[in-house]
């Protein structure tokens, strides 16, 4: 469908809360529900999100990097512009890692590997992505298998890069999408569970203030 002919998005009401992981006079860390927008949408009904949730506790607050409404897990914020701009730096440099957990179709061949391919927006059929060598921006990922059961393995995914739709695309790619993607799965994975089994595991990065190394942790729902 073309999104420019259909009604707005109209994001269903998140009901549960968002839990805080940690919290100092710089930076907030959160374990975001799916089904939570990160950000405000335009719709006055989207208002709901991580950054309006938090900035009733502290006007100040300030998005760094966002998770797919069907993502849950791990975020965070900074707490003024000070601590915005220096965590802004490091995803930007990449030199933030991040972590994730995630149930895909079928058992992969190899037991670990990098998924190099070039995404664009594909904009008749926006948000969604697609391969694309010629236009497509670089895109890489890290994959780990943790363990099978029955049809599925869970996976342990690292994003090197930061595009949208990046691992639901990379793990279609291969032949084995995330179970209850709607957008990349074939019907009988996108049945197989009642949510997108993709979870924000753990986040490393340098404190804004202290220059320390931070590790946060977050185990998977589902």
């Amino acid at each position: 469908m073309n999104n420019a002919d259909s009604q707005p998005f109209i994001a269903p009401p998140c009901h549960e809360s968002l839990q805080e992981i940690y919290r100092d006079d710089q930076i907030v860390v959160v374990n975001k529900p799916a089904g939570l927008l990160s950000v405000p949408g335009r719709h006055e009904a989207n208002r709901d999100s991580v950054l309006s949730r938090l900035q009733q506790i502290e006007l100040e607050t300030r998005v760094v990097h966002r998770l797919d409404m069907a993502t849950s897990g791990l975020m965070i914020l900074g707490l003024n512009a000070d601590s915005h701009r220096h965590l802004s730096r490091q995803f930007q440099d990449r030199k933030v890692s991040k972590e994730y957990t995630a149930d895909i179709w079928g058992h992969p061949e190899q037991q670990q590997g990098e998924i190099k391919l070039p995404l664009r927006c594909d904009w008749p059929n926006r948000p969604k992505q697609m391969v694309d060598f010629e236009l497509g921006k670089s895109a890489h990922t890290r994959f780990r298998v943790i363990s099978h059961t029955g049809n599925s393995t869970r996976v342990s995914l690292e994003p090197v890069t930061g595009r949208s739709h990046q691992l639901r695309v990379h793990m279609a790619e291969m032949g084995h999408p995330i179970l209850g993607c709607p957008f990349y799965a074939h019907p009988e994975a996108c049945a197989a569970a009642n949510r997108l089994h993709l979870h924000a595991t753990s986040l490393s990065l340098t404190h804004p203030v202290t220059g320390q190394e931070i590790n946060f942790s977050c185990p998977a729902p589902f």
